[in-house]
């Protein structure tokens, strides 16, 4: 893993493959550090001739923390008021436009899951030149009538956090127990990941001040109709999260995007789903003419 400079900031990245291949880049949903790529998943996809890059969201992991801006006030975003928001979805998308430069990537095919779809979705709505393909998994478009969270899960989300080591990890199984699917999950495997997860780095106010960016960010509906990339949107129709509703309207405000679903998905990437998720971005990115 190494920093890079990028957009004023340090991002903490990894790369897999041969740089002289295609790029393609990972982009990592709300509070999830890039370790939740697995690395058996990336030396997969390089194997298919490209060269993959993961990396830590900016207020997580590794990357710069936006600690001087305190806690925002959630509930003011809600209604409308930015004040207490320390970046936007926008400024995400820059910190991806200024890891490709600092790769000296001219173009990239990018994958995002959840926030980090909206965060795709934007850095191809502002750098149309600097993306070859899209994949947009369990996101949304920011429009407020699709794409919300169900009672329970935002329910999950307000409880407390907890107080030390164990209790923070337990707190995280329970709400990855709620947004996840009952036929999907495993709860080993979820354990291992937010253990490691909190002992690389936990930083809550960082994921506080990353939903205030999604809060505020505007609809992107109407820019997303102007893309002329390739496209795949895939969701699953159990999410509790971001509602399948938010993947339905992704592709159709995409022209031309593919939509896949899975019936027993919900927020998450299920192992025993992979391969077909896997080709569901491999096709598209053969779409574009870049990968054999």
């Amino acid at each position: 893993m190494a920093k890079a400079q990028a957009n004023g900031i340090e991002i903490e990245f990894d790369t897999f493959g041969n740089q002289a291949n295609p790029a393609l880049l990972l982009i990592m949903g709300l509070g999830v550090q890039m370790i939740a790529w697995p690395e058996a998943a990336c030396r997969q996809l390089a194997e298919f001739g490209l060269f993959v890059i993961r990396f830590d969201n900016r207020d997580c992991g590794l990357s710069t923390k936006f600690d001087s801006f305190g806690l925002p006030n959630i509930f003011a975003g809600m209604a409308g008021d930015t004040s207490s928001a320390a970046y936007t979805l926008a400024d995400m998308a820059k910190d991806a436009i200024g890891l490709l430069d600092y790769l000296n990537i001219d173009a990239a095919h990018v994958v995002g899951i959840s926030m980090g779809g909206m965060i795709a979705q934007q850095a191809v709505i502002d750098n149309p030149t600097r993306f070859l393909s899209l994949c947009s998994i369990i996101s949304t478009t920011g429009a407020k009538d699709v794409g919300q969270p169900s009672p329970a899960a935002i329910n999950a989300l307000i409880q407390p956090l907890g107080h030390d080591r164990e209790a923070s990890i337990s707190r995280g199984l329970e709400i990855a127990k709620v947004i996840s699917s009952v036929k999907y999950f495993n709860e080993a495997q979820e354990r291992d990941l937010i253990t490691r997860s909190y002992d690389r780095n936990y930083c809550p106010a960082g994921v506080a001040r990353q939903l205030m960016a999604i809060l505020i960010s505007p609809d992107r509906s109407e820019s997303l109709r102007k893309l002329n990339i390739p496209t795949v949107v895939i969701h699953g129709l159990d999410d509790k999260l971001v509602d399948p509703s938010g993947g339905y309207a992704t592709a159709s405000a995409i022209p031309n995007a593919k939509l896949i679903t899975f019936d027993d998905m919900a927020h998450e990437i299920p192992e025993i789903l992979w391969d077909d998720i896997r080709e569901a971005i491999l096709a598209n990115i053969r779409s574009a003419s870049t990968v054999s």
